[in-house]
């Protein structure tokens, strides 16, 4: 599915029913009703009839298709209302007292991670917390562009922002786009959608031929004041949410690739002391 076809039908395609709603997760999945059925150890011909409203699914059947089609907690939710049952997953913000625990995590993982940069990001990629070793990667960046919300995908491509920085841009940003694409394969968020035609619009440069079989991962490669900081990144989840919220966090750690972005990161480190 290409990006134009899924904006069409996530901005076109309401479905109100559950039946139309799990018939629609099913084929994002590519799953037949025999598959699915099996998946959940029920008969195709029931899924068959929940599908076309000729059976109403309990709440735990609903509960249990949704966990088989990894439908995102956020959409389970509209799965349940569609069923006429209350929702089952609380969505708070990150400042509500209930997720102090996971917020003190998370700052915890940031601030151990210095002297090297490090960030947590919502599921529009817009900027949620960075340690101090971010800051120093985006000076010269105009005001305008850092203002909140601050995404972080939109700060990549742009060509006022990191773009002219990166020095294996072709490489990074296609990286960071197929990333994009697999995510709104597996959501069908319309704004993700949306961001990643915005994304597809940046001028980049064609992608060279693939990476040798040497390297392990693609890196990262910015330019800062001369010298040339090389990095490789990671991506945290919480492995077990029942919060919307923790569900759709991630937090990105860079480690250096080489030992000048070691040292760089160091010395920048001391400085901000």
């Amino acid at each position: 599915m290409n990006a134009h076809t899924a904006t069409a039908r996530a901005e076109n395609t309401q479905p109100v029913h559950i039946g139309d709603h799990l018939r629609e997760w099913r084929q994002r999945r590519h799953l037949s009703q025999l598959d699915l059925a099996g998946d959940a150890e029920i008969s195709a011909r029931h899924l068959s009839f929940v599908e076309t409203g000729r059976a109403a699914p309990s709440r735990e059947m609903v509960l249990k298709l949704a966990e088989r089609l990894e439908v995102p907690l956020r959409e389970r939710n509209v799965l349940l209302v569609a069923a006429g049952y209350a929702p089952a997953f609380p969505q708070r913000s990150l400042d509500d007292p209930a997720l102090k625990p996971a917020r003190a995590a998370i700052d915890l993982v940031l601030k151990a991670h210095e002297p090297n940069p490090a960030l947590a990001y919502d599921r529009h990629w817009n900027l949620v917390s960075a340690n101090r070793m971010v800051a120093p990667l985006l000076q010269g960046i105009p005001q305008r562009l850092l203002g909140q919300p601050l995404n972080i995908l939109r700060l990549a491509f742009h060509p006022e922002a990191l773009a002219p920085r990166t020095v294996n841009l072709a490489e990074w940003s296609s990286h960071l786009l197929e990333r994009l694409h697999r995510q709104c394969e597996a959501t069908a968020d319309p704004e993700l959608l949306k961001l990643y035609s915005e994304l597809k619009g940046y001028p980049m440069p064609a992608r060279p031929a693939p990476l040798s079989s040497d390297n392990v991962a693609i890196p990262f490669k910015l330019r800062l004041d001369g010298d040339v900081l090389s990095f490789i990144s990671t991506t945290m989840i919480f492995g077990t949410p029942v919060d919307i919220t923790l569900s759709e966090l991630a937090l990105e750690t860079f480690f250096p690739a080489d030992e000048l972005t070691a040292e760089r990161m160091r010395k920048l480190a001391a400085n901000l002391k």
